[in-house]
């Protein structure tokens, strides 16, 4: 397999950062950059979970642009977002937010170098009437932003009980209200 081609698994379908065309129904983006320490724990997440086969579910890694991510959602029936956020909380907590009765904490998300992030593309696609059907967003609460590679421990604690929410969150997103997961090796 050529090494920047999309890999292809059954059930799961691991899409080039390009590409956005979302043949299953559920859209998982972890988002963050891998050069700025905690940020990245959004990427890590996905990272763990392409991993793993799911049923009707694509999984991608953003940098966090707005315009980007709208257009990443825009075929998706549920939708789930997991970024690295600053809120004040202790580092690692969990923050999880349903869009369509929270709205989102544009101070949390403070840290994107990106003017039009996550929680401002969140509030234009509701105006717009362009959210999809379900839309989660997962901030973890980070300690370090600062330039580096690697999670803080803290942090990385929370990688484990992010992702088995988020497999929850497969589970009630799927259509057929069951998704079930193997692990690739």
């Amino acid at each position: 397999m050529e090494k920047n081609s999309p890999q292809r698994h059954k059930g799961h379908k691991e899409i080039s950062k390009h590409e956005t065309q979302n043949e299953y129904p559920i859209l998982i983006v972890g988002i963050g950059n891998t050069y700025r320490s905690d940020d990245a724990v959004g990427l890590c997440v996905a990272q763990h979970l392409k991993r793993q086969a799911f049923d009707c579910v694509n999984v991608i890694e953003e940098s966090g642009d707005g315009a980007t991510l709208m257009d990443s959602w825009k075929d998706s029936d549920a939708v789930i977002l997991i970024d690295a956020v600053h809120s004040g909380a202790q580092p690692g907590t969990i923050h999880r937010f349903d869009v369509h009765t929270q709205t989102i904490p544009t101070k949390f998300f403070h840290y994107s170098t990106h003017a039009f992030g996550v929680a401002e593309a969140i509030e234009l696609a509701r105006a717009l009437k362009q959210l999809p059907q379900n839309l989660i967003v997962y901030g973890i609460e980070g300690k370090c932003f600062e330039a580096g590679i690697g999670l803080s421990l803290e942090v990385e604690k929370a990688v484990e009980e992010v992702m088995m929410r988020v497999k929850q969150d497969i589970h009630n997103c799927s259509p057929r209200k069951y998704t079930e997961y193997h692990e690739i090796k």
